[in-house]
């Protein structure tokens, strides 16, 4: 997957993704973050990329974004560990 980063300021950061589901999941974690004051994605057309904006408070943006990447990769890890042993 590739991630372009469109906009990097200290409190605020801005990611092109090309998978609408990934950004939806990432949007839920980092709205868990009480630093995150917004976490939102958005399309401009079916054919183009999800552009995902973050804006914080008390930490960066792109510190927010990777701590909500970790709990995600965290989480998967996690499930994927109760599936095997549920076989």
């Amino acid at each position: 997957m590739e991630i372009n980063i469109l906009k990097e300021e200290k409190n605020e950061l801005e990611v092109q993704l090309d998978n609408q589901t990934i950004a939806e999941i990432v949007r839920v974690y980092l709205n868990e973050d009480s630093d995150v004051e917004l976490g939102v994605w958005r399309k401009e057309h079916y054919s183009k990329p999800v552009v995902l904006k973050v804006v914080t408070k008390g930490k960066t943006a792109k510190k927010a974004l990777h701590d909500a990447i970790s709990k995600v990769q965290k989480d998967l890890d996690k499930y994927a560990e109760e599936f095997n042993k549920a076989k």
